[in-house]
């Protein structure tokens, strides 16, 4: 009969295996991490990666952790620069900008990103989690003062902003008209585009020319933005009571009971994502056939999702099993998938070279100006509306001077704010609605 001992095994593992296993790559032991690169790389070298979904993920992982890992080490830049997921995307973009990618491999993640509309999805999934996640007294208290505070945005926008073109000798209407504007006014699709459109029927001038100077003026907020969230995150750090740490709402100032997280299981979690999926059908509906805008303002989908997530939650129908189940699925998006989305938005959303003709010394100083203001003036506005100054900034202001849905994950990846996208979609589609509103009083004004 055999005892116990003659069936033991002692397994004998390599020293320099065990020192190289400790070392790890978004989580995985590196000689694991190197299997997976090198059949990337031998991939990338024969042009093989498969053109879809899988083959855009596998791509976009192997990347994405890499230089995540880099920038998230790297001094300097993984505080005030924006640290992981601002290297992610800046490396990819640059990869497109010096050839190094193949069209294949561009063409797959491009089609990952805006073909099958994955940047869609994790919005849809952030919007839907983050907003049940929110208690509904202070969700309805918080949207009432919100858009006060994306006012108080505009107007220390706009107050900077002809500071520093008087300083450059440029007249206020061309300080409006082509660079306050086109930077608060939700991006580029929703601002930009819409902007240029409003400019040649108001004025009768060139929307091309207009289009032209308003892109390249909000490229560069954009990358001032995201720079400007990572210092901010880093005084919050330093000053803990101008942040709520990702919380938007001053809870001090009101009387709300904090209940204990409900446990929850696998299904509550894929509710969660098939409400995101059934929340965002229906806003598209609404967005492109039943109800596109009023007059010449059009509401995107994600605005529509916001305002039924929050008539959703507010109403009180949704269980707290159901609630969490969203929240814990927003959280695996925004904390597991960020890295290979950000591969994807330098990739299939940035043009480097574009944002290296448009830096000029006039439009940089001009931009940074217009996006401080845009910072103060909701720092100031939050408070008054009993809002935490970092958050406020973050996302009534940043999230208003950034290039709309690419540009609100980008800075609230550098706060390390993503639980307030919601909050960055009312900037960027409510706001920047507001904004093309505004722009129509402006141009006729001092465009005429």
């Amino acid at each position: 009969m055999m005892n116990e001992k003659t069936l033991s095994i002692t397994e004998t593992r390599s020293p320099g295996l065990d020192l190289l296993s400790q070392v790890r790559i978004f989580g995985l032991p590196l000689p694991l991490y190197a299997f997976m690169f090198a059949v990337m790389l031998i991939a990338h070298m024969t042009d093989t990666i498969p053109d879809n979904i899988v083959g855009g993920f596998g791509f976009m992982f192997v990347v994405g952790a890499l230089f995540g890992e880099l920038g998230k080490r790297l001094p300097i830049f993984n505080k005030y620069i924006g640290g992981a997921p601002v290297m992610i995307f800046l490396v990819a973009a640059w990869f497109v900008h010096a050839g190094l990618l193949t069209q294949n491999e561009i063409d797959t993640v491009t089609a990952v990103m805006k073909k099958t509309d994955f940047l869609d999805l994790f919005i849809a999934v952030l919007i839907t989690g983050s907003i049940l996640a929110v208690n509904r007294k202070l969700l309805l208290k918080s949207l009432v003062g919100y858009i006060p505070t994306i006012l108080a945005a505009v107007a220390g926008a706009s107050i900077l902003g002809i500071l520093g073109g008087m300083m450059f000798g440029i007249s206020i209407d061309k300080i409006m008209m082509l660079y306050v504007l086109p930077i608060m006014g939700g991006g580029n699709g929703a601002g930009a585009i819409p902007l240029s459109e409003i400019y040649e029927s108001v004025t009768g001038g060139s929307k091309e020319q207009f289009y032209s100077v308003a892109i390249a003026i909000l490229t560069i907020a954009n990358i001032v933005a995201i720079v400007a969230a990572a210092v901010l995150n880093s005084i919050g750090e330093k000053v803990p009571s101008l942040t709520g740490n990702g919380e938007l709402l001053r809870k001090s100032n009101f009387d709300v009971e904090e209940s204990e997280a409900p446990k929850i299981t696998p299904r509550e979690i894929a509710i969660g994502l098939m409400m995101a999926a059934c929340i965002y059908t229906f806003s598209s509906a609404l967005s492109k056939e039943i109800l596109p805008g009023f007059g010449d303002v059009k509401i995107h989908t994600f605005a529509y999702m916001v305002i039924i997530v929050a008539i959703v939650n507010a109403c009180g129908i949704c269980s707290e099993e159901v609630k969490e189940g969203a929240k814990r699925l927003s959280s695996f998006f925004s904390k597991q998938l960020l890295w290979v989305l950000m591969v994807g938005v330098g990739i299939a959303y940035t043009d480097l070279g574009e944002i290296m003709n448009a830096l000029t010394f006039t439009n940089l100083i001009i931009a940074t100006l217009i996006v401080a203001g845009a910072i103060i003036g909701a720092s100031v506005g939050g408070w008054l509306m009993g809002f935490y100054p970092i958050e406020s900034s973050i996302t009534a202001g940043l999230c208003m001077a950034n290039r709309g849905g690419s540009g609100d994950l980008e800075v609230l990846a550098a706060s390390n704010r993503m639980s307030l996208l919601s909050y960055a979609q009312i900037s960027s589609r409510l706001g920047g609605g507001i904004v093309l509103v505004i722009a129509s009083v402006v141009f006729g004004m001092l465009g005429g």
